[in-house]
């Protein structure tokens, strides 16, 4: 994939911040690749370059805000730079932006810069440490300490178990859905939890909301990393922390959720004493049973 033309890079920037499904993404995908031609795309020409049902790309241009594809194409054929005085349409104006978008590297660069710059924000986010302070005290408190993340959110979860189980007694891994999950989130509660922790990303499945009205019921206090403070999990009294997703790519990234969430694990580290000796003790465990290829 080359880099992204101009009119590409201005694409890119209408479709930030808009939540796409996968297949709407590979419709923007085809339209950035296709960027000097997409004002003039019907959308049965659209969809059979990017792959996809006509309806599909209705649906995207819905999803973008505006009333329908013909509506969507009209903003882009408006929004197509002046011809210039002294050559070709656009040859000023979208010469210079061009270069810009060059500049910028291609799709696949594009992404990753976007995740850095989800990165820095999360960097400002901890310039307070109070409110990872306090999950932290929460999290080292909680005996035990299930550890929620359904679907997208499964792999969040579980490296954060597969982490603090190494200085935590007791740690639960509740990634599966269906009925088994409000047992085991009761045994959770029954046996002394005070506290839960959620991962929570898009799209979010109605079980975690579910989930999550239980554990409240129950009593447990609610840590929460979610893509965003308005995510449809974050209720009043919970402690929210959030991390944004990528959505430059056909599925989300989620660099920012990881490290929140090992930012999160030194804070419960820090709230027990023993962690630092149970660290110790793994190690050398591990020595012994050779684990590790060193």
């Amino acid at each position: 994939m080359g880099t992204v033309s101009g009119a590409g890079a201005r694409l890119l920037r209408m479709f930030e911040g808009h939540r796409l499904t996968p297949t709407q993404r590979r419709i923007a995908h085809c339209m950035v690749r296709r960027a000097e031609d997409a004002p003039f795309l019907s959308s049965v020409e659209l969809a059979e370059l990017a792959g996809v049902s006509q309806p599909s790309v209705t649906r995207f241009a819905v999803a973008l805000g505006f009333d329908g594809y013909p509506a969507l194409r009209r903003h882009l054929r408006e929004a197509l730079p002046a011809p210039s005085a002294g050559g070709a349409p656009g040859a000023g104006a979208e010469g210079a932006e061009g270069a810009e978008g060059g500049a910028a590297g291609n799709a696949y660069q594009q992404a990753v810069h976007a995740e850095i710059e989800h990165l820095r924000q999360l960097a400002a986010l901890l310039a307070d440490p109070a409110p990872v302070a306090e999950a932290g005290r929460l999290l080292a408190a909680s005996r035990p300490l299930p550890v929620l993340g359904l679907r997208a959110a499964a792999a969040q979860a579980r490296g954060f178990a597969y982490f603090a189980a190494k200085v935590h007694p007791d740690v639960r891994l509740l990634d599966e859905g269906g009925s088994m999950l409000d047992d085991r989130l009761d045994a959770a509660v029954r046996a002394g939890a005070s506290a839960l922790l959620c991962f929570a990303l898009p799209r979010h499945p109605r079980e975690t909301v579910a989930a999550l009205e239980c554990a409240r019921e129950a009593g447990l206090r609610i840590v929460t990393v979610a893509d965003s403070v308005f995510a449809p999990v974050a209720r009043p009294g919970d402690l929210l922390l959030p991390a944004a997703v990528g959505t430059t790519l056909s599925f989300d990234t989620a660099c920012s959720p990881m490290m929140l969430g090992r930012v999160l694990l030194e804070a419960m580290c820090d709230e027990l004493p023993d962690a630092q000796a149970r660290l110790e003790e793994f190690d050398a465990r591990a020595a012994r049973r050779g684990l590790f290829a060193e």
